[in-house]
């Protein structure tokens, strides 16, 4: 009889689509604490062609077969952003433990109401900000947390390229699609503010809150021009810390990602990669005490199964969580709100107070 230490979390992943195929089938597949137990998905083609790739125990077309499972233990919710919370309220109300895709909504409001059904189920949810298991960020973590002292500002910067998809096109396998595979009314894409606000500001901004804690307030502004969206966000943090945040998509140039963080015992400087790379970041740790440099190698660069074993880890052995919770999640809806009202309105905004759609 396995013992609790020696079980595996049995995972369902809903959604076979581009980040399924990517990210999460594979991390399930390699995980040393879990199996991919299940993959469900509406498209019959796709779901057979995902189902014969990866051989879960049971594939499903209907996501209330799949939660009434038994041994069914957890779910992957990996589908397009308006789905996070519904999918991921249903999940939790089947007893399921959740680990969603950022963002994790695309309201303070619904974020809100899925925090509720967190607390009253008692279920885990963690949120894939998947860039809290790269290990040169987990080094600068450890040691804002250990070494640094008292922080005294933050610059980060997130830069998608227009050359990123010639770049991941050339490492990456054709994702499988379909035309039966289901999709939110209306197209995402259609404010393009808002899209690129979801689908890489949720980064940015929870790399921010990783290193300096709570924002609790921003002021922003926003230039569009030929074609190309940039904010720059001024950030204060819950410390005391002042912040610097760039959002721009895209540069012309290569991917250029990463953070600069001052503080009372020392410094990190960090490059972070197109994550389809798997690399970790380059991180420059500076000790004041020691005056020296040291440079985690971070050879795991796999952050999508890093973060599934951290989630497994959770809920097999009651540990504290090392991703994102619900109000991380949450927390981080509400920056961007604020982010997308400040742009709007050109004045500071507070973040505690934020409510409404980003």
């Amino acid at each position: 009889m396995l013992t609790k230490q020696e079980h595996r979390l049995r995972i369902g992943v809903l959604g076979a689509g581009p980040i399924a195929q990517f990210a999460h089938l594979e991390s399930c597949v390699k995980a040393r604490n879990a199996d991919l137990y299940a993959i469900c998905d509406a498209a019959p083609d796709l779901l057979a062609r995902m189902g014969a790739t990866y051989e879960p125990e049971r594939t499903f077309d209907d996501y209330d077969a799949m939660l009434a499972d038994p041994d069914l233990e957890a779910v992957i919710v990996a589908t397009s952003d308006p789905f996070h919370v519904p999918m991921s309220i249903r999940a939790l109300e089947a007893g399921k433990h959740v680990l969603c895709e950022k963002p994790l909504g695309v309201s303070v409001e619904e974020v809100e109401e899925l925090r509720d059904v967190v607390k009253r189920t008692g279920r885990i949810l963690q949120v894939g900000h998947m860039k809290r298991f790269d290990p040169g960020l987990e080094a600068a973590h450890d040691f804002i947390k250990s070494e640094m002292g008292q922080l005294l500002a933050l610059k980060a910067w997130y830069c998608d390229s227009t050359h990123r998809y010639t770049m991941t096109d050339a490492v990456q396998p054709l994702p499988v699609t379909s035309k039966r595979q289901r999709k939110p009314n209306g197209n995402p894409k259609a404010d393009l503010r808002r899209y690129y606000m979801l689908a890489h500001g949720s980064h940015l901004v929870d790399t921010a809150r990783f290193l300096c804690g709570e924002i609790v307030e921003v002021r922003a502004r926003l230039l569009e021009r030929f074609g190309a969206y940039c904010w720059f966000v001024e950030t204060g943090f819950a410390n005391g810390t002042l912040g610097h945040l760039d959002l721009t998509v895209a540069v012309r140039m290569d991917w250029h990602e990463g953070f600069q963080l001052y503080g009372e015992n020392g410094s990190v400087v960090a490059k972070t990669y197109n994550p389809w790379y798997y690399k970790s970041s380059d991180v420059e740790i500076f000790s004041e005490k020691q005056a020296t440099y040291r440079r985690p190698l971070g050879a795991d660069g796999h952050f999508f199964r890093r973060q599934v074993e951290g989630f497994a880890e959770a809920v097999l052995t009651g540990k504290p969580m090392r991703g994102a919770d619900i109000e991380d999640g949450l927390a981080s809806v509400r920056a961007m709100a604020a982010i997308a009202e400040s742009a709007r309105t050109g004045e500071a905004i507070n973040v505690r107070d934020m409510t409404g759609a980003v």
